[in-house]
């Protein structure tokens, strides 16, 4: 048995078995053609992958316009967080997450407005002792 292997396959069968049955599926009403669901998502993970834009990911996972409309409904209706419990899930079962956190303040910035540090602004005082030298 050969086994073809595409560098734009992002999901193995398994994988794609565990997350098929909650996306969204053809309902049957006429209308537009309904794009392939496997395709669609593997596009979604190619593009975050590669940090490309979506005009730049292959024409093989069809079109970008597509998979941004697809990314942004299964945004919106909740699927990617379900999809996510359920993998988070299954990987905590089978020990495969580490759930310590850690937490570097050094990058941590404040605006410089969030200090408690009083200065002087110069204020009213200021605004009209300049008078003087303006004329």
């Amino acid at each position: 048995m050969l086994l073809v292997v595409s560098r734009f396959q992002v999901l193995s069968d398994e994988q794609w078995a565990l997350i098929e049955d909650l996306l969204p599926a053809r309902t049957g009403r006429p209308g537009r053609r309904f794009s392939d669901a496997r395709a669609m998502v593997e596009g979604i993970i190619y593009r975050y992958r590669c940090g490309i834009a979506w005009r730049d990911v292959p024409a093989v996972f069809g079109s970008w316009q597509t998979m941004w409309t697809w990314h942004r409904r299964m945004a919106g209706d909740g699927t990617w967080d379900i999809v996510l419990q359920l993998l988070l899930t299954r990987a905590d079962a089978a020990g495969l997450v580490d759930w310590s956190v850690s937490v570097d303040s050094t990058i941590a910035r404040a605006h410089q407005h969030a200090t408690n540090i009083s200065r002087s602004t110069g204020g009213w005082v200021a605004l009209h002792g300049s008078t003087s030298r303006a004329a």
